[in-house]
């Protein structure tokens, strides 16, 4: 077995996050106070998230479709040669 010792973290940032600093200039943050969400607004932003996917995806596929056409022309051009 082998032993492998690895000296304890003293820094509690995840890796590759900044080290936070402790002192006053966390209460001069620029950062946005945190607003608790009701699980309505948690379920309406869901939904918006959701609906953007549903359009990126049939973007996609209006792409895909039309790339399937173009193979579909050659292919008639192929067989008809």
């Amino acid at each position: 077995m082998v032993d492998k010792k690895q000296p304890p973290s003293t820094s509690t940032a995840k890796p590759g996050q900044p080290p936070q600093s402790t002192g006053a200039s966390t209460s001069t943050s620029t950062r946005k106070p945190w607003v608790k969400k009701t699980p309505v607004d948690v379920v309406l932003e869901q939904i918006a998230k959701q609906e953007d996917r549903v359009n990126d995806l049939r973007e996609e596929l209006k792409k895909e479709e039309r790339e399937l056409q173009k193979l579909q022309q050659a292919k008639k051009v192929l067989e008809a040669s």
